[in-house]
């Protein structure tokens, strides 16, 4: 990519309002765009993982239940008032984000957050709700 602003990308298109910047000779700034504020794709993927996990109600559900430490499958779908199979998706789901971990005793797995910081997130995103 070159270092001119709104310049065209190496799959050969550009934005809309590069394309009218262009046309009317203006650009954006005088410097080189900043390379380094783009984020690396495993990094953007890993944060879309979590984000996609958590951007369902029945997960967030789950995970509200688990605040209060670990419960086996069984609980959590009488938490959630929905069949096995159904609860067994959404915690495959979170359990591939890294949103919870699981213990297995004898024939039961029990779940758990496997990192307070998607609470904190949570948390983040309700104080975010309630300024609106």
């Amino acid at each position: 990519m070159s270092d001119k602003p709104n310049a065209v990308s190496q799959t050969g298109t550009e934005s809309a309002s590069g394309t009218l910047r262009r046309m009317e000779g203006e650009a954006c700034c005088d410097g080189p765009f900043p390379a380094t504020r783009r984020a690396d794709d495993p990094v953007m993927e890993a944060k879309l993982s979590s984000f996609k996990a958590l951007a369902n109600e029945k997960r967030l559900a789950i995970v509200h239940a688990l605040r209060k430490g670990e419960l086996c499958a069984c609980e959590l779908e009488t938490v959630l008032d929905a069949p096995q199979s159904t609860v067994a998706s959404h915690l495959r789901t979170l359990r591939d984000a890294g949103i919870v971990r699981t213990r297995k005793e004898g024939k039961w797995t029990y779940y758990r957050i496997a990192d307070t910081a998607s609470l904190q997130l949570l948390d983040l995103a309700a104080a975010l709700g309630e300024n609106r």
